[in-house]
This record gives structure tokens, C-alpha cells and sequence, in this order.
């Protein structure tokens, strides 16, 4: 690991769509965001919906009639692949908290390692939005022979101060809870109040105070908590039903390292500038996508990568959404996304 430690055997779950042709050079690398699984879309092995069901697929942005798709679950998830919340075969016990440092890079070499196990090394494209946007500009960095074309979506060369600062709360709001013992805590028992508040409070700066505004107003509950500090308003309701649904398919202490991961990332650690970090990437294109309203990941970070590649003589397509909702905008905000990565991939 980048940081030291070392995991003795690691499990990484991917799904893919599409054929791979006989030349394997149609493969593309979809990176996944925080709390996603590799599931991205429907497929005939599993047709539930998954998190990219209008992004990916025959004839959509993300055609599978022209490319191979592989959707690979990051390292550190509760979704499969090796995390926290696996057993290391050492002790027979779950990794919890003597799970080694985790970084963005370690889940791009995995990402890489997988992909090896299955026989591809070349590929068309990298896809990844937000922390998938960090490990598509990491592998991009480590492996810059293997990427012909790039894609960041809402994503950064590194941290803000304030995104720091936001999810140093989430971790705290997890750490602070009695039930979380140090990292220690055993299934079905967890620290559900601290992952609950977290989780609210990513809620609230995925998406844009003006959409807040726009669908819930002060519009009241129809069903009210009577208590002297309960849910009343509908936007309380919201983030309530939504943090519940989340606690009972994650696990905390995947989202404390996964969240670290994010704080932790830094372009410059690659050369002593986020330029020569940037420099090392030899995709012919690439393309990065910002949000206006987006405030966890601003818009300048996005064209800051852009202007970089640009600078260094890459081509780099710097696209500027404006959509309401955010940071989330890449999930919700198909009529704007579909478009931009569509016509980039077109051309891949």
C-alpha cells in the first residue's frame, strides 16, 4: 500500500457490458464515486437498475455496442471488494481499523491489477466521476501508457480546504459515536447514529442550496415527529429516509478510509507540482466536466485541470455544466452529461 502496510490476498468485484473485440482495444475503465458498487447498469446477469442506468448501455453516452465496459468496485468498499469490512485471513477477523492507510492511488493500482487478472492493458477510455474522477487522473498518472482517452467528472487534482473540512466532520460524527469502539464494532451492532449523520451531511453538499430551495421551500411533513426537535419540515424528511437507506448498506469504517482517501489525494505528490504531476498523463484527449453550483468540488479545479493539460500541449476539453443539482448533477442531470461525454466518446 502507498503508505505502508500490506494486504496478503485482495478480492476486487467488477462487472462489464459489452463485447470486447478481437484486437481488445474497445476496453473502457468506469471508476466508481464513494458509495457506489460496480454495478453501474442493468444487465441480463442483473437487472436492477444500477447507479449510471441512463449513461450506460446500448446506444447511450457510454455506447456498449462500441466498447467494452468494466466497472470495477474500488478497493476499500463494503460493496465486495477488500475493505475494512473484510476478513483478513490472518487473524481470521475483520480488517476494521488495522486496514493499512488507504489512498486514491491503491485503488487505481488495483483497479489496474484487475484488469491485468482479466487480460487487459490497453484502454480506450477511463471514466470516473468524483472520487472516480481522483482514480481516473491517478491511474492516468501511474499507467500513462495503458490510457488513450481521459474523462473527469466533478472530480479535483486534490482537496479543498473546505471538502476537508466537511468530511473531517462526517469522520468525526462516526468516531464520536459509542457504538463505533474505536473501529472495533461487530455486525449487526455499528455506530448507526454517527454513519447516519454523516451521511446526511454529504447529502447536503451534494447538491446546491438553490435546489433545496426549489423542491422543498418550508414545505412540512405529513408525517411529523411530535417531539420538541423532530422532523417537521419535508427537507428533514428527506435527508432522514435517505441517511437510513444509506447506514443499511454501508459500513463505517469503509467510509472513514474512503473518505480519507479523497483528503489525501494530491497531484503533486507526483513530481513536486500538480504541472508535473498533471505532465505525466499521455491520454491523447481528455475531457473534464465541472458543475457551477457544485460546491465540494468547484468549477476552477476542473478548469485548473484543463488549462494544465492544455498547457503541456495535451488536448483537454474543459466543459462547464450548469446544472442545479450540484455535485450530484452527474447522477441526476442526464439531458446536460449524456451529451458532453457522449460526443467525446464518439470520437474515442
Amino acid at each position: 500500500m502507498r503508505h505502508g502496510g500490506v494486504l496478503p490476498e485482495v478480492d476486487i468485484v467488477y462487472e462489464t457490458w459489452g463485447r470486447l473485440t478481437p484486437a481488445r482495444d474497445n476496453a473502457l475503465l468506469l471508476l466508481t464515486g464513494l458509495s457506489p458498487s460496480a454495478h453501474a447498469a442493468s444487465s441480463a446477469e442483473d437487472p436492477s437498475p444500477g447507479w449510471w442506468e441512463e449513461m450506460v448501455g446500448p446506444g447511450k453516452a457510454i455506447d456498449t455496442e462500441r466498447f467494452f465496459v468494466v466497472c470495477v468496485n474500488s478497493l476499500g468498499s463494503p460493496h465486495g471488494s477488500t475493505g475494512p469490512a473484510s476478513i483478513d485471513a490472518r487473524t481470521g477477523r475483520r480488517y476494521g481499523i488495522t486496514f493499512p492507510v488507504l489512498t486514491i492511488e491503491d485503488i487505481a493500482a488495483t483497479a489496474h491489477e484487475a484488469l491485468r487478472a482479466i487480460g487487459l492493458t490497453q484502454l480506450r477510455a477511463v471514466v470516473g466521476p468524483s472520487l472516480g474522477g481522483m482514480s481516473a487522473l491517478a491511474y492516468a498518472i501511474l499507467f500513462p501508457d495503458d490510457v488513450d482517452n481521459l474523462v473527469t467528472i466533478s472530480s479535483a487534482a486534490r482537496a479543498t480546504p473546505f471538502a476537508i473540512a466537511i468530511r473531517s466532520v462526517q469522520r468525526e460524527a462516526i468516531r464520536s459515536d459509542p457504538e463505533w469502539k474505536g473501529g472495533s464494532y461487530e455486525p449487526p451492532a455499528a455506530p448507526v447514529t454517527g454513519l447516519r449523520l454523516a451521511r446526511k451531511l454529504g447529502l447536503i453538499t451534494y447538491r446546491s442550496a438553490a435546489e433545496w430551495r426549489q423542491r422543498f421551500r418550508r414545505e412540512r411533513t405529513a408525517d411529523r415527529d411530535d417531539g420538541l426537535f423532530g422532523i417537521e419540515f419535508e427537507v428533514e424528511a428527506y435527508l432522514e429516509m435517505h441517511a437510513r437507506r444509506f447506514v443499511g448498506s454501508f459500513d463505517a469504517n469503509c467510509y472513514l478510509y474512503l473518505s480519507r482517501s479523497m483528503d489525501l489525494f494530491d497531484v503533486a505528490e507526483h513530481g513536486g507540482t500538480v504541472e508535473a504531476g498533471l505532465s505525466r498523463i499521455k491520454a491523447r484527449r481528455t475531457l473534464v466536466i465541472g458543475v457551477t453550483t457544485d460546491f465540494l468540488f468547484p468549477l476552477d479545479q476542473q478548469e485548473e485541470i484543463a488549462a494544465v493539460l492544455n498547457g503541456l500541449g495535451r488536448e483537454a476539453h474543459f466543459v462547464p455544466l450548469s446544472s442545479l443539482q450540484g455535485h450530484d448533477s452527474f447522477l441526476v442531470d442526464m439531458d446536460r452529461f449524456c451529451p458532453a461525454i457522449g460526443d467525446f466518446l464518439a470520437r474515442a
